[in-house]
């Protein structure tokens, strides 16, 4: 019996000390606690607390911000500005006609024109254009003002033309506030443009030959072989031609509103007049010359200034400047005038060929690119300029050079734009003669 209650007293009292213990241990590191909460040590201290609250990092990041701005900026001598923004690729581009407006295709659905009052300011005012949803922009070309654009959209339906255009402000000097005024309303809508394929170019031209009436006209080349002529303004279908090329890769308007030429999938590049009524609309559309001289598929062309000579690039390696200003009525053939290497060559030491091109408005440089690769040549010689190498950090989509010399800080310069799919569009500066 006494052996029985010896166990269960032993567990008890080695229970209490157990208890003793913990408890003794808690409130030592309680009283602890509440000493050091009622003596913080702060004097030495207080700078640190304060250093989180400082703006160090947010400073840092704008720093890195700008660092990185001015690296982009100075990449490149040639390279004046970027127009940041776009939330994607950036599909397409067009200067306006007096050059004081650039619109932008960007694939997140926005039409964005910028006004370039200053090609090295550090921030630019646009107008924002918001397509209607189910369709993202393609391309994009300025009606007859800088404030009526036509955007090319693609949806599953198939591609739709928009013209957007604002009422111009009653004549009460309101003219200041036009940037403030309601977005552009479409003005017309063109649906299944080229049933359901897409619209690879779109291009405008001032309609000045003949007996034109000086009314914008836009020509639409589908990816198939179908070539379709709007006039802008109202958005009427005026002219419709086929290639027969099997596929077209693009398709262009001569700068009065003359000609429309495409490259296709062959080495030839087919030519089509546009004759004008006395009225000043468009009659018909003929085909007129055909050039023919390269060995492989053309993969770009366009017109001098003065809409008489083409130059084409081609997959042969080659370049050609076309003479078109003959009597081809009698059957006079287009002339080449010259025939240049492409200049450009990969690590192997293989030609390589030209995405795009466009001639300055003085007809004396040729941009062109390959990739990312930006190169400027001699229209005169052939020869090389100046190259950027890695001008965006993607392929390039569409180049354009403004109408007419655009200020930059205290003078005024020639302008090439650039589009990508980095979603940037780059403003560069027309490299010196030799």
């Amino acid at each position: 019996m006494d052996s029985a209650l010896i166990i269960p007293v032993v567990s008890v009292i080695i229970g209490a000390l157990i208890a003793i213990v913990f408890f003794g241990s808690y409130f030592r590191k309680r009283r602890s606690e509440v000493q050091t909460i009622s003596h913080p040590e702060l004097p030495s201290d207080p700078k640190k607390q304060q250093k989180p609250p400082q703006t160090k990092k947010p400073h840092s990041k704008s720093h890195s911000h700008s660092s990185d701005k001015d690296q982009n900026k100075k990449h490149h001598p040639l390279d004046l500005n970027t127009l940041k923004g776009h939330g994607d690729s950036v599909t397409g581009l067009c200067f306006s006609s007096d050059g004081s407006s650039l619109a932008t295709a960007c694939g997140d659905g926005v039409i964005r024109v910028f006004k370039l009052d200053d090609a090295s300011s550090k921030s630019f005012k646009f107008l924002r254009i918001n397509l209607p949803a189910g369709g993202h922009p393609i391309a994009v070309a300025f009606a007859d003002d800088a404030t009526s654009v036509i955007v090319a959209s693609q949806g599953l339906a198939g591609s739709s033309l928009y013209m957007y255009g604002e009422e111009k402000p009653k004549a009460s000097g309101e003219t200041k506030q036009q940037p403030k005024l309601p977005l552009p309303e479409i003005k017309w809508e063109q649906h299944k443009v080229h049933d359901k394929k897409s619209v690879l170019t779109l291009v405008g031209a001032t309609a000045s030959y003949g007996s034109a009436d000086g009314s914008t006209i836009v020509a639409s080349c589908s990816e198939e072989t179908d070539i379709r002529l709007w006039h802008a303004k109202t958005g009427k279908l005026v002219g419709d031609v086929d290639t027969n090329q099997l596929k077209n890769t693009m398709a262009t308007l001569s700068p009065n509103g003359r000609f429309i030429a495409a490259a296709a999938f062959t080495a030839d590049v087919k030519v089509w007049e546009i004759v004008y009524s006395k009225d000043g609309s468009v009659k018909e559309v003929l085909r007129v010359m055909q050039l023919k001289g390269h060995k492989s598929a053309v993969t770009w062309l366009c017109f001098t200034p003065n809409s008489e000579q083409i130059i084409t690039a081609s997959k042969d390696g080659s370049m050609r400047i076309w003479n078109i200003n003959v009597r081809y009525h009698l059957d006079e053939d287009p002339k080449t005038l010259k025939v240049f290497p492409i200049p450009l060559h990969d690590s192997n030491g293989t030609t390589l060929h030209y995405d795009r091109l466009s001639l300055s408005p003085d007809g004396k440089i040729l941009a062109t690119t390959h990739g990312s690769t930006l190169q400027w040549l001699c229209v005169e010689t052939g020869k090389v300029l100046d190259t950027a190498e890695k001008a965006h950090d993607g392929d390039i989509t569409w180049i354009s050079w403004a109408p007419k010399a655009i200020p930059s800080g205290d003078k005024k310069v020639m302008v090439l734009a650039t589009a990508s799919v980095d979603k940037k569009v780059k403003l560069w500066a027309a490299p010196l003669l030799s």
